[in-house]
């Protein structure tokens, strides 16, 4: 990991899906990230308000398929594995 992402609190790909996530949700205020940082794979937690969860994942979880799309080619150019959760 370079000292210039160490730096901030949240990683440029956790930054990306708090972006997405207060975007799609009525409630961004409650919208949380966590970055989980591991040897090979960096777990990315979402947590958003109960009402706001059927946002996140859309109809037969087509909107959190595509927020993992997103993740994945963002994570693929910087040369990660990154993995989304999103957390009841």
């Amino acid at each position: 990991m370079s000292a210039g992402s160490a730096s901030g609190s949240l990683g440029e790909l956790a930054k990306l899906i708090e972006i997405v996530a207060k975007a799609l949700v009525d409630f961004p205020d409650r919208v949380e990230v966590k970055e989980v940082v591991g040897e090979n794979t960096t777990v990315i937690e979402l947590k958003v308000a109960k009402e706001d969860l059927g946002k996140v994942i859309g109809k037969q979880g087509r909107t959190a398929r595509s927020i993992r799309t997103l993740l994945n080619g963002a994570s693929t150019k910087l040369k990660k594995r990154t993995v989304l959760e999103i957390i009841e």
